[in-house]
This record gives C-alpha cells, structure tokens and sequence, in this order.
C-alpha cells in the first residue's frame, strides 16, 4: 500500500490541529520542489519533489525524500513493516520491523547505513529536536531512539508542549485506526506498548555506542561541508564509512556448485559445444524463475531440461540448494522447480548466478580457459566477512558491491583515483591463507580503473601490515574483465588490505571504482 513519504494527511492534520507549528517553508518545499538561484550567473533551477515511487524510477534523481519513499515502498512490497522518519532538522529515512528481534530498526537508504540510529546525533553532529515515524498506522515520536543527550533535545523542543505533541499524536493515530478489526488494534496497541518501554527504559542504548560513525556521505562535497556534516579525513586508520558486513556467502556456495559443474564436465572432457548448450539451458531456468513472482517462483522442467538436470546430477542440486530452490514432482507427473524458504533469499541469488552463466558462456565462446586451478568460477572463495574502505560513493558505489557477486555493481571511491583501501576482515577473526585474488573491471569509464596496487595481510586484525603481493601498470582491456593474480608470498592472515595506489588515469579523473573483488584461500 503506497503512502506519501512525509504523511502529508498527517502534517495537515497538525496544522489543523494548531498545536504543532510546523516550519511552512520547509515544508513547501519537501512537499512541492526548490527553486535554486545561481549566486554568479542569477540562473534559475527547479527540482521539482516526486511522491510517487514509480516516478523516482523515471528520473532516478531525488533526496532523502524520494529515496526513503521508495526505499519504504519496497519494503512493504516485500512484506515488512515500515514507515518514514521525518527528522524536523532536514532529512527522511526508514524504520523496519524485525520479527528477528521484536523491535523497529533504523535503516537509512541514502547512506547505506542499518541499525545505527546514533549516525544523525554522533556522525553528523546534528541538533535533533522531534524526529516522527509516519505510517498508515498511525503516527509516533520516537526521538529517543535517535539520541544520547535527550536533556539537550528537551530544551530544543520549542514547538509546544510534551503534553500537546503527545496528544496530537494520539489523535491522528486513532483517526487512522478507526476503521481496524478489535484484533488488528489489539496487536497494534500490544506493539506500541512495547516500542514505548523500549523508548522509556532506554534498552535503545544496546546499540554500540563506541564505534566511529560516519559524516554525511550523500549530496556533494561543498553541500556537506556548509552543513558541517562531512565526516573525518581519509587516511590509512581513517575511514569517513562504517564498517560493513559481506552478506555473500551465497555468492561463494553457488560458485562452489558452478565450479563443481565445470570439474564433471572437464573430467569427462565433455566437448565445448555440449557445455554452452548445458549452459545455456541453465541460464534460460534462471532467467524465467527469475521473471515469475517472487513469492511463488515455480518453472515446469521440460524433457530438455530434465535431461540437464539428470546428466549434472548431483551438481545440479547443490546449485539448486545455493539458490534455495528444490526440484518438486507433481501429482500427475509433471517435474517442476520452486522457491523454497525465504523467497527474498532466492531473489538475491538468481541475479548472482544468471551473471556466473554468463561470464562461463561468454569464456567458453572466446575460448578464454584459465589456468589449472584458476578457472571461474571456483572454490574456496572467502565469504562473510566486514569491510572498511577509504570512502564509498552513495548509493550506488557502496564498498560491498565489490563483493555482491552482481556484477552491474561497483565499489566507487570518489576521491580515489591518486589513492584509496579497502580492508577485508575475515569472519569471526578465523586465520586463512590467501592463494589468489580476482579483480574485475567495472560497468563503465576505463579511466578509473585500478592500475597499481599492494595487497597486504594482517595476523593482528589490522594493527601490523605485511605485503603479500604488489602489482603495477595493470591493464584491464575490456569492461567486466576479471584478472586473476597468484600470491607467491603466502602467509596466515585474518585480515587483508588492498591499498590501490593509481588509477589508470590519476591526473585528469578523480574517481576510482572497481566491479569485483574474489580472494581465495584455505581456511588454517
């Protein structure tokens, strides 16, 4: 159910109401665009404000209210819970509800950044005051979840009353529950008693309070720093990101199960022309599971692909397992694939696999092999583990689309191009012993890609470096052009460093990107 980002039945209601006085001009122009006068020229822009998110999907432009209106819609269209913050100090971001741990969680869409509510308060340094969720349910203040120094937020809280702002609330919620069964409020009053002893007990304040949280990454680098929100320097102990974590271990099981596949057809020295038909078969699967509705994912298996299935046995259902999908036998017969689990699981791993049968047929059909050991895709692919980079270009060049596995997506680094690192810290401190690493060249423009790097490997988890492989005047020739590169300095690590010292064109481009990163090794 679609609903306007900033709850523009709920602001009118506040107007109405009279209690709430609202900030009109800031309002107008989240609700109906800015006009921006050049300072120099006395040109005039209008960006107009779009609340529908199918439009954002034509413009792919916006702000934080456009992208958190999609961000949310997408959400709900997945099933989950959400609903729009409305921070008064100017920004919009969402909040989920995890059935995992009972409780809404924050997740901001224009900086890559979930479950960290202290980002605005202790990154941006911004002076909360009222801080709103906004849904079809009704409407909440849930400011305490976004500060640590609520007796300073108190004493910004000038609008009116902590008595009036509540009963406001209260007011429009009913209104907007009015039409409810007994049950449905039931579960609704149930959860908002809860939220509200969560809020007043502080248990918020099991949120990691000691990690380094990020300035503002998105909008232009003039724009944040006006705004005194653009974070810390880079340097080589200095990150202006958060810590993320690779959310890829599907990435590595359904290389595993591809490689698997290769092997069989390799040790039956099964012809060329046999293996693209095998694939191509596999990629016509992938592609209409991926078409069908994520919900109810089920492709009918004709007698040729009953065939495929039967000759690359059990191979294939390992693959099948890495994409949580299962072979099912109808009633009268009929042999079928379908989802099974979580469909948003299988919805972030078809992409994945569609995009491995593609670099396999396209290297088949311009006869690249790799060496012994080295082929794509393989095993013993690291998996799982966190990453800090230099900087990230939001939203679209966040650090762990390097490891996604997609490979339309990029890591971007926008001020890299003389300079920049990423460290890869192994899940769970475990010690591995890296053998290889791919590197694949990004979606576009040539000029940014890596040239000269030092890859470097720490057993302390990143306090003491020591070089384990360093290349120079590396050419990448085509666009998704994966190199592979042996380590000859092999040595146990838990965390690796890759320090890209130039891109290919450093003097007249300032950007770095890379597509992917694959480093492979033995666990020790």
């Amino acid at each position: 159910m679609y609903f306007h980002p900033l709850g523009l039945k709920s602001i009118s209601h506040l107007m109405l109401y009279g209690h709430i006085v609202l900030d009109l001009k800031f309002h107008l122009h989240i609700l109906t665009g800015a006009i921006f006068r050049c300072n120099h020229c006395s040109s005039i822009t209008r960006f107009p404000r779009y609340n529908d998110p199918s439009k954002l999907l034509q413009t792919r432009k916006g702000r934080c209210g456009e992208w958190a209106n999609c961000f949310t819609f997408y959400c709900r269209a997945f099933g989950y819970e959400a609903r729009l913050i409305l921070d008064f100090t100017d920004h919009v971001w969402t909040e989920c509800f995890s059935n995992l741990y009972g409780r809404w969680m924050h997740l901001d869409p224009c900086e890559g950044v979930y479950d960290n509510p202290l980002l605005y308060e202790k990154g941006w340094s911004k002076k909360l005051d009222y801080a709103i969720a906004i849904s079809k349910d009704g409407m909440r203040d849930v400011t305490k979840r976004y500060t640590r120094k609520w007796h300073e937020v108190l004493s910004r809280r000038t609008i009116t009353s902590e008595d009036t702002v509540s009963a406001v609330l209260m007011n429009i919620t009913s209104k907007y529950r009015s039409g409810l069964s007994a049950d449905a409020l039931t579960f609704l009053e149930t959860r908002d008693k809860k939220e509200s002893e969560e809020l007043s007990k502080a248990t918020y304040l099991e949120v990691d309070t000691t990690i380094s949280l990020p300035g503002r990454q998105s909008g232009s680098v003039e724009w944040r720093t006006v705004r005194s929100e653009l974070g810390q320097i880079d340097t080589l102990t200095c990150s202006s990101c958060p810590v993320r974590r690779c959310v890829d271990a599907h990435v590595s099981k359904i290389y595993d199960a591809l490689s698997a596949i290769l092997s069989h057809f390799n040790d039956r020295q099964i012809p060329k022309e046999r293996i693209i038909e095998v694939f191509n078969t596999m990629k016509s699967l992938m592609q209409n599971l991926k078409d069908a509705h994520f919900k109810s994912r089920r492709v009918i298996l004709d007698q040729k692909l009953q065939q495929t299935f039967e000759e690359i046995s059990p191979s294939m259902e390992m693959l099948l397992s890495a994409l949580s999908l299962k072979p099912e036998l109808g009633t009268n017969g009929e042999r079928s694939v379908a989802t099974v689990g979580n469909p948003i699981h299988t919805s972030l791993t078809l992409p994945v696999a569609l995009d491995a049968v593609d670099e396999i047929l396209s290297n088949y059909k311009n006869n690249i092999f790799y060496a012994k050991g080295h082929h794509f895709p393989r095993g013993d692919r690291l998996c799982s583990g966190s990453i800090l980079a230099s900087s990230e270009q939001l939203p679209t060049g966040i650090a762990t689309a390097a490891f996604d596995g997609i490979r339309s997506s990029k890591w971007e680094e926008p001020d890299g191009a003389t300079g920049c690192w990423l460290i890869y810290k192994v899940f769970d401190d475990q010690t591995y012993e890296v053998q290889s690493y791919d590197l694949m060249s990004a979606n576009d423009v040539p000029e940014r890609d890596p040239m000269d790097w030092i890859l470097e490997g720490s057993t302390d988890g990143g306090s003491t470096w020591n070089t384990i492989d360093e290349r120079s005047s590396v050419l990448f020739d085509s666009r998704f052009c994966r190199k592979t590169f042996t380590v000859d300095k092999r040595c146990k690590a838990n965390a690796f460093r890759f320090r890209f010292l130039r891109a290919r064109e450093s003097t007249a481009n300032p950007r770095f990107q890379i597509g992917s990163i694959d480093l492979y090794g033995k666990s020790m």
